[in-house]
């Protein structure tokens, strides 16, 4: 499976991106998918999550409330809505995609991830 993000630019605080994550090659609707951001100098964390069937969202604390993922299996995409942007929401973006059983409770740790997207980078100014 291949992944590719999209969407990612330059906005203001307050604002709003939406992140795209289309795959290719694959099952895709197999698939449990996550989203993860990585700031400079900072570990790659994770922000949402989705199941497979569309049918299960997580979401880190932080962003709780501001961004909904959601997925079109039909289409290969899962996307990120991204309200209320914040500087501190500036990082490069991920997506990945992960084929465990277990992945729910595992959906924060990067080694369950069987393929990444190569990034976008958001930045909110202030």
């Amino acid at each position: 499976v291949q992944l590719q993000a999209s969407g990612g630019g330059l906005v203001q605080a307050g604002g709003s991106l939406r992140l795209s994550c289309a795959a290719s090659g694959g099952t895709f609707s197999r698939y449990n998918v996550g989203w993860f951001r990585q700031a400079p100098g900072k570990e790659r964390d994770f922000v949402a999550g989705i199941n497979w069937f569309g049918s299960t969202t997580y979401y880190a604390d932080s962003v709780k409330g501001r961004f909904t993922i959601s997925r079109d299996n039909a289409k290969n995409t899962v996307d990120l809505q991204m309200s209320s942007l914040k500087p501190e929401d500036t990082a490069v973006y991920f997506c990945a995609a992960a084929s465990s059983r277990s992945w729910g409770p595992l959906r924060t740790d990067r080694t369950v991830y069987d393929y990444w997207g190569q990034g976008t980078l958001v930045t909110v100014s202030s």
